[in-house]
């Protein structure tokens, strides 16, 4: 599938000569990796929720082969992991039960994520960030997954998850032919992980 972002503008409330987000229009193929960069406060978080879904453009419109993403019911083929995985989860449910909501996880995706089934009965403060986002990443990656947006996903995490997280994501975006969307502020991993590099300074 092919996301497509046209003449996207946002603004905020009482904002409107202030946009956070001034016609940008950005494509997503099939297996490509899209690199994003940009200072603090740019947008590029909002870019994320507005390609999402979890926002409506004030201008423009995101489309996923052709349909409005925002016209998705159920499990969308976009997906959105954030920075901070400890604020998109419930903290009074157990894993388990945050995963009924997507559905079983793949034990392919368990094992190459390196996630413990025992974590699945933990709740999220019983985990570390490094294995919550884990979790995140394996709940994210349903198998309706067509493109994965990545907030900025490891800037939290130490550098040897880093790594793991990454090799992971490289391997099963070429397996399933995944697109993704990669915000860093680390011109360093951009480089390494994307196939081009756009700017919202640009």
């Amino acid at each position: 599938m092919i996301l497509e972002a046209y003449d996207l503008t946002f603004y905020y409330r009482n904002r409107k000569n202030y946009p956070i987000i001034d016609h940008f229009s950005l494509t997503i193929s099939p297996g490509e990796r899209v690199g994003l960069k940009g200072p603090s406060g740019r947008g590029k978080t909002t870019l994320c929720r507005l390609l999402a879904g979890y926002e409506r453009p004030k201008q423009g419109g995101v489309l996923l082969d052709g349909r409005p993403v925002s016209e998705y019911r159920g499990a969308c083929p976009v997906q959105m992991v954030w920075q901070h995985p400890e604020t998109v989860v419930d903290p009074l449910l157990r894993l388990k039960e945050t995963m009924a909501e997507a559905g079983d996880i793949e034990e392919r995706l368990m094992e190459k994520l390196y996630i413990e089934k025992e974590w699945l009965d933990r709740y999220p403060s019983e985990l570390s960030g490094g294995e919550l986002q884990r979790f995140c990443l394996a709940r994210a990656l349903r198998p309706e997954t067509e493109i994965l947006l990545c907030d900025e996903i490891t800037a939290m995490l130490d550098l040897v998850t880093q790594a793991q997280i990454w090799e992971f994501l490289l391997e099963e975006s070429e397996r399933r032919g995944m697109g993704m969307l990669v915000v860093s502020h680390s011109e360093k991993l951009l480089k390494k992980v994307c196939t081009r590099i756009l700017s919202l300074t640009d």
